[in-house]
């Protein structure tokens, strides 16, 4: 088994930013992973006392389906989020109250939403804006993993070829039986130095249904897994037992 690629997404609902490495902690998610968040107007989320929230208070692709079409990068050492659609494009120091007004403003105007629906870009770090932010502050810090060979049989079941992305997964692997990683709660898996422990499994939601190349619903994924194997679940949850490098091309051990 062997690592094909790393992701992070900085903003909750937004594009992917592949990395070559990263370097993992004891208990933590990949840096800057879901570090933002484009709130929906009265989300109830207060950046001095974050909670979790579900994701239907934020904006993001299962209910927001033209976000997918929006690039995004993040510099981490500058604070800059930069956004470009096809036809508009911005850069905004996110580090700054204006900064983080200014980008709420692109996505309202991009996505043609009225004023009383306008974002409300958060950060309140260490906090994470992940789907399962609400299930602990454990899973809240886990990280996510796709087996290539899972979704390259969930391809072959339904005759369409599935984009891994859409899965928005932290790590892809391959080289592991197609959905064995669905029966391996509480086993462990090791890349070098690093452990990682595999706690629950993803269930799958409107999102995945979201190609994007095109910014449409194509798959009716969720239906799909339901229909051919019984179940919502594509990937799984992983925490960090033990820190250090995670590398493209890694060799993936079982235990």
């Amino acid at each position: 088994m062997k690592i094909e690629a790393l992701n992070r997404f900085p903003v909750k609902g937004l594009s992917a930013q592949a990395l070559d490495s990263v370097i993992l902690n004891m208990g933590q998610g990949f840096p800057c992973d879901r570090k933002f968040g484009f709130a929906r107007p009265n989300s109830g989320f207060d950046p001095a006392d974050p909670k979790p929230l579900p994701k239907t208070k934020f904006y993001m692709l299962a209910r927001d389906a033209s976000l997918a079409l929006l690039s995004t990068e993040y510099d981490e050492e500058s604070g800059v989020l930069s956004l470009s659609a096809s036809e508009n494009s911005g850069r905004f120091d996110i580090g700054t109250v204006d900064g983080k007004q200014q980008a709420s403003q692109f996505i309202k105007s991009y996505l043609s939403l009225s004023d009383d629906e306008t974002p409300q870009l958060h950060e309140a770090s260490p906090h994470r804006f992940t789907d399962v932010s609400v299930d602990s502050t454990e899973m809240m810090n886990a990280v996510s993993i796709i087996n290539l060979d899972s979704v390259d049989a969930f391809s072959k079941a339904i005759g369409q070829d599935v984009d891994p992305n859409r899965f928005r997964a932290n790590i892809q692997i391959s080289g592991l039986p197609a959905f064995s990683e669905l029966e391996m709660l509480g086993q462990e898996i090791s890349v070098g130095s690093v452990r990682l422990k595999i706690v629950k499994r993803t269930r799958r939601c409107p999102a995945t249904e979201v190609n994007l190349k095109t910014g449409e619903r194509d798959i009716r994924t969720p239906k799909m897994l339901r229909e051919h194997y019984g179940h919502l679940d594509m990937g799984v949850y992983a925490q960090v037992k033990h820190g250090g490098v995670l590398s493209v091309g890694g060799i993936v051990e079982l235990g």
